[in-house]
């Protein structure tokens, strides 16, 4: 007699080279799983400047202040504790689970704010992923495909565009629900461009202070459940701003890391383009710097990019303007390698659109000027007349000096240094910011350079 298992392991062994192929005997279903709803949603009807009436609140979001900077302090009396050698020095508490790190102790998460500064960080982060639903929604109903097409995009990549748009539905849904019932709701918007060109260009440096602004802030967060949720949603973010350099005809991704921004500086890239939000909108406790206008803002849709001159739709994202540029200067329908500008995954150019020793001229507005939803709050800096040029990339802050201080106008030299032996540290879509003292900072404490700050901007700078 046989055993069973000897039987199993006969049939076994005598059908190794025997292909098994299943055939459906009959059909199977499941009870489809509860999808959760998206937050409601609608297409902004109304596009352009705020025209309603003077606002009846004005200025940021504020309570009492206890001092006019945060002070700087040595390092925390822990900093230079852990031997960092390699080798365990607490006991495990569980099975291949290091000691340490924030919420690893089983608390259940529940995903809400614990602070004031969570809560005004996760809401201005709403704000822009109520901009760029809309953003990319208004793009696509406003041109038309022979727009889109004479700009070498096609129905694939405007279709991505629309997945982006999708994207933002979840984005906005989930900091929504985090928030809670006071969260920032749909505004309308004004934005800086009139065709295609512009439009992509507007696109990739509006993602890019999104991303940036939420790397600022998100290891700061005390609520580190949200913070984790927070950085699924950003991430996807950044990937959009890679799409939108390759749509430019932009290499994708020129630096080695990612760069991060304070809150303020991301609020004061966002709120221009807000025009108007509803009655009882949740106001924000951000800064509102004054514009930093660049007036020879390297040109990407340039065959020579960086020999321009006033070439822009007006400050803050600096965003290119095609108005004064000629067939014969374009890159767009050049065929030539290094030259050629059109959509592809990755474009070199011969000519950069920057370069370490270039003379940047630079004009910057006064502080005290209506901005923002419903022309509600107003520009404002505590720095002294600005003194320096902050390049701020990476995981650099390098400043250079203003020449020629005249009439709130003036030119730098772009720096010439790397992060890294072999990484420009000044490459990309990056930040430029006046200020009147070179501080040292670093990525973590970059808010320390706030009460410096006189004007803010973006440079084109690869």
């Amino acid at each position: 007699m046989i055993s069973v298992g000897t039987a199993l392991l006969s049939l076994t062994t005598g059908s190794l080279a025997v292909p098994v192929v299943s055939e459906p005997s009959t059909t199977f279903s499941t009870a489809p799983a509860v999808t959760p709803p998206v937050r409601p949603h609608t297409n902004v009807t109304e596009h352009g400047p705020y025209t309603g009436p003077p606002p009846t609140t004005t200025g940021a979001l504020t309570t009492d202040v206890l001092a006019p900077s945060i002070a700087a302090l040595p390092p925390g009396p822990d900093a230079f504790k852990y031997p960092s050698d390699g080798k365990l020095h607490a006991p495990l508490p569980a099975p291949y689970t290091p000691s340490g790190g924030l919420g690893t102790n089983g608390s259940v998460p529940v995903y809400r704010m614990l602070t004031d500064f969570d809560y005004e960080s996760v809401a201005l982060a709403l704000y822009q992923e109520w901009i760029e639903l809309d953003l990319f929604h208004w793009g696509l109903a406003t041109f038309s495909v022979e727009d889109f097409e004479e700009a070498g995009l096609t129905a694939e990549d405007r279709f991505l565009i629309e997945h982006m748009a999708n994207q933002e539905v979840g984005h906005a849904t989930l900091l929504s629900n985090m928030l809670g019932a006071e969260a920032p709701v749909q505004c309308s918007y004004n934005y800086p461009v009139s065709n295609v060109r512009e439009y992509i260009d507007f696109c990739q440096k509006l993602t890019r202070y999104g991303e940036a602004g939420v790397y600022g802030f998100l290891p700061h967060l005390n609520a580190r459940d949200v913070a984790q949720l927070l950085l699924q949603s950003i991430t996807t973010e950044a990937r959009q701003q890679l799409i939108f350099r390759q749509f430019e005809g932009l290499f994708p991704m020129p630096e080695w890391f990612e760069v991060g921004i304070p809150q303020s500086w991301a609020w004061t890239l966002l709120a221009p383009y807000i025009s108007s939000c509803p009655a009882n909108q949740t106001r924000l406790v951000w800064q509102n710097f004054p514009a930093l206008h660049i007036l020879n803002q390297p040109n990407p849709a340039r065959i020579n990019g960086s020999n321009v001159w006033n070439e822009t739709t007006g400050g803050y994202t600096n965003t290119l303007s095609t108005a004064d540029i000629k067939e014969d200067e374009s890159c767009l329908n050049s065929t030539e390698v290094g030259v050629n500008c059109s959509p592809g995954i990755s474009r070199n150019r011969t000519n950069p659109l920057s370069y370490p020793g270039r003379q940047v001229f630079l004009q910057w507005d006064e502080p005290g000027q209506p901005i923002g939803p419903n022309n509600s709050y107003i520009t404002n800096t505590t720095a002294n007349p600005p003194m320096f040029a902050a390049w701020v990339s990476q995981l650099n802050v390098t400043y250079t000096p203003l020449e020629e201080i005249k009439d709130n106008s003036a030119w730098t030299v772009q720096p010439n240094m790397e992060t890294f032996a072999g990484d420009p540290a000044v490459n990309g879509t990056i930040f430029l910011v006046l200020t009147d003292l070179d501080l040292y900072v670093t990525p973590f404490n970059l808010t320390m350079l706030n009460p410096h700050v006189y004007a803010v901007g973006m440079y084109q700078s690869g």
